[in-house]
């Protein structure tokens, strides 16, 4: 039997069982994107710590490859980000579907807002990534909504890659994050 929302588990009277259901969620209105967070729970989450522009400032800064795909970020969280891959022909290989090496940038830029949302580090590495292509990702913008699982030294995460007209998941990526200590 599971436990309702907010009830006691039994043989543990002191304790209470907070289920909380998270999903970022970007919506799409006339051709402009917006992100809303979805949250069903009486807590309100944390602050992140960096917001769009201090973000958009810190790739500019440290990491300018960043801007070759022309990645738009679309929302970061304290342990969540929506980023957008805007459909251009140079992201597209032959048969008119967006190349895997873009999605996968995609992909681990996102994670690295979320990263950075969650633990204010900059200095964020990836350690790992592993990427299944679920399905042909069709041409149009791709929307990359991570989230993060796990911080500390390491940080480990997902992201689910959909078309941002709408459509099934085209794919779904694993990774982990190495946090340097501060000096």
């Amino acid at each position: 039997m599971r436990p309702a929302l907010n009830s006691r588990v039994p043989n543990y009277p002191d304790t209470r069982v907070d289920l909380i259901q998270y999903q970022p969620v970007c919506l799409s209105y006339n051709g402009l994107l917006f992100s809303d967070d979805v949250m069903t729970s009486p807590h309100s989450a944390p602050e992140p710590k960096i917001d769009i522009v201090q973000f958009r400032d810190l790739l500019e800064r440290l990491h300018p490859f960043a801007a070759v795909l022309g990645i738009d970020v679309v929302h970061i969280g304290h342990d969540n980000a929506c980023l957008r891959l805007p459909e251009r022909n140079a992201h597209q290989r032959m048969g008119g579907m967006v190349a895997g090496p873009m999605l996968m940038g995609l992909a681990d830029l996102a994670l690295y807002a979320a990263v950075v949302g969650a633990t204010g580090n900059p200095d964020a590495v990836t350690s790992s990534l592993t990427i299944n292509f679920l399905r042909k990702a069709p041409p149009g913008d791709i929307l990359a909504h991570a989230r993060i699982h796990k911080t500390g030294r390491t940080c480990a995460g997902d992201v689910l890659l959909e078309p941002a007209n709408g459509g099934p998941a085209v794919a779904q990526v694993i990774s982990t994050w190495s946090l340097p200590r501060a000096k």
